[in-house]
């Protein structure tokens, strides 16, 4: 079972992001939606899968801070 960590994109260029996982930043392709700089999405398998409100983010984040 995978489980996709909120990040949030700070750069976009050739088709990729920039996503930033609380300091952790990694390459992901943009095409399969429509997210923009600033964006929280869902990162699977170097792909944007999703992208989601920023309240939706934020609580996923807390929880699984909490799990750590």
């Amino acid at each position: 079972m995978c489980v996709a960590i909120p990040g949030k994109v700070i750069s976009i260029a050739d088709g990729r992001a920039t996503v930033d996982f609380s300091g952790n930043q990694v390459q992901a392709y943009i095409g399969l939606v429509d997210a923009q700089v600033g964006d929280f999405v869902l990162v699977h398998a170097g792909c944007v899968i999703q992208t989601m409100k920023q309240q939706e983010a934020e609580e996923i984040i807390e929880l699984m801070n909490g799990i750590e």
